[in-house]
């Protein structure tokens, strides 16, 4: 008998931590949005001698800024890490990389 006086409030604080947990994980996914994985892509600059410098190519068309802190890619881009590693150490840069 006491067992079973023991259990129903261990049985309330059990389904309490379970909705709280189910809670959680759906604010979570609400506010962090996609759950797709980030990609990464790392170049390698060689360390030979640098050549001759080439001619200046033509202007390029100049176009309409986006808004301000816009985290959206083009059609056939997508976001990611890009990791460039050269003879002074490695740059990492968040931007649009083409698929």
């Amino acid at each position: 008998m006491r067992f079973v006086r023991l259990a129903k409030p261990f049985a309330a604080l059990i389904a309490a931590l379970v909705l709280a947990a189910g809670s959680g994980f759906l604010v979570s996914t609400a506010i962090g949005g996609s759950s797709a994985a980030a990609r990464t892509v790392t170049i390698n600059v060689a360390t030979g001698a640098t050549g001759p410098a080439g001619p200046p190519g033509p202007p390029g068309p100049q176009g309409d800024p986006g808004p301000a802190g816009a985290s959206t890619c083009p059609t056939g881009f997508t976001a990611g890490l890009l990791v460039i590693n050269h003879p002074g150490g490695q740059t990492s840069v968040w931007t649009c990389i083409k698929d």
